[in-house]
């Protein structure tokens, strides 16, 4: 019996169950079967030996040496092959996982970031072949890095060979997207349908007059949802993410997760069946390519993020983003207050063992300001007034501010806006700069090492955003650019700068104390026990609003994070420590009950097994 014999035998029931209860149609069912065989025997025998050694190391994602980082492949790199010359560069960061924003074939220009993919089989002739992303993936390994990429899975580019056969009023293809004849269905539909999108498509349909249908689009007028009610979308969607796992690809991002199913009367977001649908592809790439693994998009609040790990026996995601938290940790930066923030972290928390994040501070997008408003009124925080002092703040116009940023879709009826802008601009390095104020760029140094500090010491692991390491800043050459400049994100999607990543082994430059200050961090989460799979993670009180502690346990240590947010020294006391600790930032020894931090200070502080009580 064949490793994936057996695999599917101890599958199967449950696979055959969800297809049939979704879809009763068991000539697809075989079908799927026979493809998951077939591309099973494709995989090439070092993915086959991947998939082994991953299956009895099934937390390697949750070890202490995990670190990631985000970043666009042209801008980077140019290309894939180039790319590929640069994977020294990430080695010496210590970087474990690379997620490359989309990079399949698209349409240009409009190809929303390359999330309007026209072709799933082949990565997209400017940035490279798919012979190119197998080269550069078998490299990574050599290396002990895996590769995320994004798995578009809700929509398609509306120039698609789908599409085009759809448009061409071919029955089939027509059959692979939400259509309508009339506009009633279409409308009442709208009417339960949040307005989650507002900066696309007006509404979530489009009348395509080649066809004389309306078609679900729910992000962009260009890219056309898909219709899982028919099983051919599921299996040749699956068929595309397995062939993506066999070019190498270790991490698979599914785009729009919550979104898969639409049905008339409810908000067509987080319906069971697309849970069904998640579930069975968990199924089929543990029976296939064991090895890699699902991350899923769901910018939920940390309530409705837990259906997406499915449960222990049965689960769906391996990891998600940690979004909500992310903005809380913007928030309690600008205003000095880590209530909220310790809020949103009780919260995670509080969910399964088995839920498991990816941390960051910036990323392609935009910040939105998805603030858990409830907890914030019974602290006395005004949700709207709030929001508008953050994009405010960041952007710079806020009296007293030391951010640099823009707005991303103001909205002046609502008032509601995200922000723009990299870690370094936002956090004052870039305002200090253009002041030639050594004591701004100092305390924006510190403000940035701070955030990324208490980042890697969340529960899950981090991931960095590309030229985060050497303080990038923002670039304002795109309000120059017809194509980029109405998208105000492409503030901080800007080319990486080498000249600048030289000069991080200069003494005294910008790079070298950003990227000396993160490489302590992260070798102190590869090395130190209490960053392993298996800790535990909590905050605690510091009595002091102004300072974060996290506390992670592992092998009887006890590690406990610290961290002020504010621009002021402040005094912390914590009830539940005794004895002396071991700062492994400075090297340095003090009483556990109390001290004081300098502003944006943070530590790591290493306890004796007894002190914490």
């Amino acid at each position: 019996m064949t490793a994936f014999e057996s695999r599917l035998k101890d599958r199967r029931d449950e696979l055959e169950w969800l297809y049939m209860e979704l879809y009763d149609d068991r000539r697809q069912l075989y079908a799927l079967l026979d493809e998951m065989g077939a591309f099973y025997a494709q995989r090439c025998p070092e993915l086959k030996q991947l998939d082994c050694a991953r299956e009895q190391n099934p937390l390697w994602f949750r070890a202490g040496t995990m670190l990631g980082m985000t970043m666009y492949t042209d801008l980077f790199a140019g290309d894939l092959r180039h790319l590929e010359q640069r994977l020294d560069y990430l080695s010496e960061q210590g970087i474990t996982y690379l997620h490359l924003m989309p990079l399949l074939k698209m349409p240009h220009p409009d190809n929303d970031g390359g999330y309007a993919v026209e072709d799933f089989t082949q990565v997209d002739p400017r940035l490279g072949s798919n012979g190119d992303l197998e080269h550069l993936t078998a490299a990574m390994r050599r290396r002990g890095m895996s590769l995320c990429l994004d798995f578009v899975i809700n929509h398609t580019a509306d120039t698609h060979d789908w599409a085009m056969r759809a448009k061409a009023g071919d029955p089939d293809y027509i059959s692979r997207y939400l259509c309508f004849d009339t506009p009633d269905i279409p409308a009442e539909m709208e009417k339960t349908i949040p307005d989650v999108f507002p900066e696309t498509a007006p509404g979530s349909f489009l009348y395509v007059p080649e066809m004389k249908k309306y078609v679900c689009s729910s992000f962009h007028p260009y890219q056309w949802d898909l219709n899982y009610r028919n099983p051919v979308v599921f299996n040749e969607m699956t068929a595309n993410l397995l062939r993506l796992a066999n070019l190498g690809v270790e991490v698979l991002r599914i785009d729009a997760v919550p979104y898969l199913w639409k049905e008339l009367g409810t908000s067509c977001r987080n319906l069971p069946q697309v849970h069904t649908i998640m579930r069975m592809i968990r199924l089929i790439t543990e029976t296939v390519c064991p090895g890699v693994i699902l991350k899923g998009e769901v910018v939920m609040a940390p309530r409705e993020l837990a259906p997406y790990f499915g449960t222990a026996e049965k689960p769906e995601c391996h990891l998600l983003y940690n979004a909500s938290t992310m903005a809380a940790q913007w928030s309690a930066l600008a205003s000095g207050d880590v209530r909220q923030l310790k809020q949103q972290l009780d919260d995670l928390h509080s969910l399964p063992a088995h839920c498991s994040f990816v941390n960051y501070l910036r990323c392609h997008d935009d910040i939105g300001w998805g603030l858990n408003e409830a907890f914030g009124r019974t602290i006395g925080i005004d949700p709207l007034a709030h929001k508008i002092y953050l994009y405010r703040f960041f952007q710079g116009s806020f009296p007293g501010s030391y951010a640099r940023g823009e707005l991303y879709n103001y909205d002046p009826k609502t008032q509601d806006a995200r922000t723009c802008g990299t870690t370094a601009s936002l956090c004052g390095v870039e305002k200090g700069l253009a002041e030639h104020d050594e004591a701004q760029i100092a305390m924006g140094i510190q403000r940035d090492l701070m955030m990324h500090a208490a980042m890697m010491s969340m529960a899950g692991f981090p991931m960095l955003s590309s030229g985060d390491e050497i303080g990038q800043l923002n670039g304002y050459g795109y309000h120059d650019d017809p194509v980029l400049r109405e998208d105000s994100r492409n503030l901080h999607r800007t080319p990486f700068s080498w000249e600048n990543a030289a000069r991080r082994t200069e003494t005294g430059s910008l790079q070298q104390r950003i990227w000396d200050g993160l490489r302590q961090l992260e070798q102190l989460r590869a090395t130190e026990p209490c960053f392993g799979p298996q800790a535990s993670v909590s905050t605690w009180d510091t009595h002091n609003r102004h300072v974060l502690a996290l506390v992670r346990r592992a092998e009887g240590r006890v590690l406990v994070g610290l961290f002020n947010f504010s621009d002021a020294v402040q005094t912390i006391s914590m009830d539940a420590m005794d004895g002396i600790f071991t700062d492994l930032i400075t090297g340095t020894a003090a009483p556990c009950s109390s001290r004081q931090l300098q502003p944006y200070q943070y530590c790591l502080c290493s306890f004796p097994p007894h002190a914490a009580r």
